[in-house]
């Protein structure tokens, strides 16, 4: 079977309850088209994201800052989690309803070039007349350009930081330190410690995600993808490794797996676990904890014992918004250039509060990224991630990533249950060989 035959199969089984969904959010303004699709007045933009304390934080100032010199614009916010925004994307483009697309959406970096090679119909260029993309790394604005074209504004950037309770190791025995530059088998033995002493294990994780594999994966300059874009899911010595290290985690009883993504939150901000190693981006939801302030310390990631270039570095996510191809394109570019990529007072505004460091290269040159964060123990966190940010070997993403990340979970979660660790992952190799086709 080809891919085009499974994807319009896909298409066929999400279409009709995506019609209803997309119907039932009409009706409740004055509007009388879909409240979140764009093409809106003049002043009106409609955006579609995600994490109310993250991205939707930081389009509210964005809103804001560009109202100062726009009085009447305004935004239409429609949160919208990444799984469903990928939905509804890929549906709309095989269905060719493109009208429903809002001006503004967000696109994590590693299914941009996936989005934009398969449904360039969704998109719109981005003028570098009025974005200047040499302003944000070349790494990053690679991920959204295709054939040599921008598409994407980025956002934020993915640093991986080890988030932990200090008042816990405290407890337990131990400082900051202790779990600075360290590799796995060293967190795993201070972590079995830790439970021990305090009952308390140090992280939590969704069920079923490989978001932790695939940073251990990137911390050594790993990839799922060869340079060509085939698969390595099998004999691959480091993806090994890392599955070996996440059972030893489970095993132990130093990683708690939930079932939900706000399962996973509310370990943090409950004080459920005692750390967490994750994106940057995860401080925003960690400072919600207003209890917690000033027991919280960030630090590089363990790194995997035996792996040849194996780093205490790596990145999960990283964003970019898009313009749609039924946007006010107009509105839109002008919009994330005066703010996304160009408002150091919109990156000093969101950095405190949501840990968006920004991509946007002069904004780093601000003194907020040196003042002391209060949450944090009086640690100044982003200075130090964007010194992090510097050491994070870049890796393949491919236009398969996805595909081969959900492979990957799947295995995982086979193994989890007893699976045979070469066998499962044979089987995610010849799932993604076959998404390919």
């Amino acid at each position: 079977m080809r891919s085009i035959s499974k994807r319009t199969i896909a298409t066929l089984a999400v279409l009709l309850p995506l019609s209803l969904a997309l119907g039932a959010c009409s009706g409740g303004g004055d509007n009388t088209g879909d409240a979140g699709s764009g093409g809106g007045d003049d002043n009106t933009l409609t955006v579609w994201t995600w994490d109310p304390n993250f991205n939707i934080y930081a389009m509210e100032e964005a809103e804001k800052i560009y109202q100062k010199d726009h009085p009447d614009f305004t935004l239409d916010i429609v949160e919208t989690p990444w799984d469903d925004l990928q939905t509804k994307l890929t549906t709309l483009a095989q269905s060719g309803q493109t009208g429903e697309l809002p001006d503004i959406f967000l696109m994590q970096n590693n299914a941009f070039q996936k989005n934009g090679i398969n449904y360039p119909e969704l998109f719109s260029p981005i003028s570098t007349d009025a974005v200047d993309f040499s302003e944000f790394p070349s790494a990053v604005t690679a991920y959204s350009t295709i054939d040599g074209t921008n598409y994407g504004v980025p956002f934020d950037a993915g640093t991986a930081v080890t988030a932990l309770r200090t008042d816990v190791l405290e407890e337990a025995g131990y400082k900051l330190s202790d779990f600075t530059d360290i590799t796995w088998d060293d967190f795993i033995t201070k972590g079995k410690d830790v439970l021990a002493k305090t009952g308390k294990p140090l992280l939590s994780g969704q069920a079923g995600s490989s978001d932790l594999i695939m940073m251990m994966l990137q911390s050594a300059g790993a990839s799922l993808f060869d340079d060509k874009g085939k698969p390595t899911i099998t004999d691959n010595a480091t993806l090994e490794a890392a599955i070996t290290v996440y059972t030893q985690l489970v095993k132990d009883g130093i990683l708690v797996e939930v079932n939900s993504w706000d399962e996973y939150i509310g370990t943090l901000v409950n004080g459920t676990v005692a750390a967490s190693v994750n994106g940057v981006w995860i401080v925003g939801s960690i400072q919600t904890a207003e209890d917690q302030s000033g027991k919280w310390g960030i630090t590089n990631l363990p790194k995997l014992d035996g792996v040849s270039g194996a780093t205490n570095y790596s990145a999960n996510g990283g964003s970019s918004w898009a313009i749609s191809s039924n946007a006010n394109v107009d509105l839109a570019t002008d919009f994330l250039a005066a703010t996304f990529a160009g408002s150091t007072e919109l990156y000093d505004t969101i950095l405190p509060k949501a840990g968006a460091v920004a991509n946007w290269i002069p904004a780093g040159d601000s003194k907020v990224y040196n003042e002391p964060s209060e949450f944090f123990g009086g640690q100044t966190i982003f200075a130090d991630v964007v010194t992090f940010g510097a050491d994070v070997p870049s890796n393949n993403t491919g236009a398969y990533y996805y595909e081969g990340r959900d492979a990957v979970s799947a295995a995982l979660t086979q193994v989890i249950g007893g699976a045979d660790t070469a066998s499962a992952l044979a089987e995610a190799q010849a799932n993604v060989e076959f998404a390919m086709q």
